[in-house]
């Protein structure tokens, strides 16, 4: 997987927009951060899961997917390794992602 990988299966999501975030390209649906790409380095991307979703795909791929750090992290921030991601198990993270920030927060499953 790489950065520009990332940022088009981003894009293929309906109404998703490239933005930037202290310094960072990310991605939005109505004006909501669901990824970002380049933190903590350009070897990673970040989706916004609850914290059930990372859970789930923590456990699914522990090689792809790790908790942002601090308080971030515990409220489902989740990094992604861009060298090992699949673009399939990364395309069902930015889906899972992009729900949270579209559907009401009691309504958004994994």
């Amino acid at each position: 997987m790489t950065a520009n990988k990332f940022r088009s299966l981003a894009l293929e999501i309906p109404g998703a927009l490239e933005s930037s975030h202290m310094d960072h390209p990310d991605f939005r649906l109505a004006g909501k951060i669901f990824a970002s790409l380049g933190y903590p380095d350009d070897g990673y991307g970040m989706v916004k899961l609850t914290p059930e979703q990372q859970q789930t795909f923590l456990k699914r791929a522990p090689d792809v997917f790790a908790p942002c750090a601090g308080a971030w992290g515990k409220r489902g921030a989740t990094s992604v390794c861009l060298r090992v991601a699949s673009v399939a198990l990364l395309r069902a993270a930015l889906d899972a992602a992009s729900k949270n920030v579209t559907i009401p927060k009691n309504k958004a499953k994994l």
